[in-house]
């Protein structure tokens, strides 16, 4: 089935709390990790979270009655549970153990723009689309306008071999992310929901050996963990991957990545806001300025596709009937523009 016809049959209402669900819950998350992450090994709480996610979503499945044991389904699950979440997550949470998770979410923001880059089928499509490519730049200002005063005072504090290697890790994350991503949307059969279960489990199981690689387990200690550290776990298994990840996984068949991957511009300005409401952290006026630019980004995206959305269906609308059908690729289906 292709994108446009799936596209077709999702339900707005669903779009929408979909997005919202990415928006604002993704963006909690990085406030989520650094306070489980403080007492939690970053691998240990990898493999806690996605094993524990995994099977419930997997249980869930069963109860619907999911075909769950489809070979190339779960080998291509396994291969983006990999790239997105042991690669791409576990490098968020392996740097927030030494940074801030605000100046994590603003170096994460860079990513819409690697999916631009890894998104090779439609590269004419969306650099040569001026909203697209605006939205993604002045996305990518605002994000930096956000944290500018964050990104300077840290990178002094932390010193700057330290800030270089963190960088490195996360841009791996990030490559891994986009990679796994334009994958996932290319390659993956069968429900989203047993996709999300099989990648969640599979990235899960992965992060146990490296957990003992870094040398985890010798100095953990369960009964030491209190017990802010395993309620924020207890919400990023719930709410981070059981309801984020399974949101974006779905969003994925439905929607162009362009589209989709406008959360990591809007999840650091869910970072501030917790920040300033439970942190007691302030805002200044730089950083509202930020906030409003990274919003008109993502007005300038949407609105792109809202557009070619529009003039596809109404040129579908006035053609006359000829009783052919045409398809958009020989036995492939048809991809529209992804980021």
């Amino acid at each position: 089935m292709s994108l446009a016809e799936k596209q077709k049959q999702a339900s707005p209402l669903m779009i929408i709390i979909a997005f919202a669900t990415v928006y604002i819950v993704w963006g909690s998350t990085y406030f989520f990790i650094a306070k489980a992450v403080a007492h939690i090994p970053p691998f240990i709480l990898g493999a806690i979270r996605f094993i524990a996610a995994g099977i419930l979503l997997l249980v869930w499945c069963a109860i619907r009655k999911e075909k769950l044991f489809d070979p190339a389904q779960i080998k291509i699950a396994a291969i983006t549970g990999v790239l997105l979440l042991f690669v791409g997550t576990g490098a968020v949470i392996y740097v927030e153990t030494a940074l801030p998770s605000s100046l994590v979410g603003v170096l994460i923001a860079s990513q819409a723009i690697w999916l631009v880059l890894w998104d090779k089928d439609n590269w004419k499509t969306n650099l040569t689309n001026r909203n697209t490519v605006l939205g993604l730049l002045i996305g990518l200002a605002g994000v930096v306008l956000l944290f500018l005063e964050s990104i300077n005072s840290i990178s002094l504090q932390a010193g700057t071999f330290g800030f270089i290697i963190s960088f490195i890790i996360l841009f791996i994350g990030m490559q891994s992310w986009s990679g796994g991503s334009i994958y996932s949307k290319k390659h993956s059969k069968g429900s989203s929901t047993v996709n999300s279960a099989w990648q969640m489990l599979a990235a899960g199981i992965v992060f146990i050996p490296a957990s003992f690689i870094n040398k985890e387990w010798p100095g953990f200690q369960w009964q030491a963990v209190p017990a802010e550290s395993w309620l924020s776990a207890l919400y990023l298994v719930v709410m981070g991957s059981l309801a984020g990840y399974s949101a974006y996984v779905w969003l994925l068949s439905v929607r162009p990545v362009a589209q989709v991957g406008t959360h990591v511009y809007v999840n650091p300005v869910v970072a501030v806001l917790l920040g300033v409401l439970f942190a007691g952290e302030s805002m200044s006026g730089l950083q509202i300025v930020g906030l409003a630019v990274i919003l008109t980004s993502v007005l300038l995206i949407n609105l792109s596709k809202y557009r070619k959305q529009k003039n596809v269906s109404e040129t579908v609308g006035s053609a006359p009937s000829t009783g052919k059908v045409t398809v958009a690729g020989a036995g492939k289906p048809a991809i529209s523009a992804d980021c």
